[in-house]
C-alpha cells in the first residue's frame, strides 16, 4: 500500500450549532478551533447544523404528508373512478 496517500485520521469533537449537543467523534477533518473535552484532552472543534440531536428523524418530531401515490392524486384530479376501489 502506497504511504502518505491517506489523510490523517484523529479525535474531533462536532458540536451541534442549534442545541449545543457535543460528542467525540473520529474524522479526517480539522479546524483551527479547539475544545477541552471531558477526558483532560483538547480536541478540534467541528461545527455542524444538524445532529442526532437536532434531526426531526430522530427527536420523533418527523411530519408525514400523506399525499397517496400518483395514480391516486391524478385520479382526484381529474374525478376519474379507481375500478379497483
Amino acid at each position: 500500500m502506497k504511504t502518505k496517500v491517506h489523510p490523517e485520521y484523529h479525535k474531533v469533537v462536532f458540536m451541534d450549532m442549534n442545541s449545543g449537543f457535543t460528542f467525540l467523534s473520529g474524522s479526517t477533518k480539522s479546524s483551527k478551533e479547539t475544545i477541552d473535552w471531558e477526558d483532560g484532552n483538547t480536541y478540534p472543534l467541528l461545527k455542524v447544523e444538524v445532529t442526532s440531536d437536532t434531526h426531526s428523524f430522530y427527536t420523533g418530531r418527523q411530519k408525514f404528508a400523506d399525499k397517496g401515490g400518483r395514480a391516486e392524486r391524478f385520479m382526484q384530479k381529474y374525478n376519474l373512478k379507481n375500478d379497483n376501489e
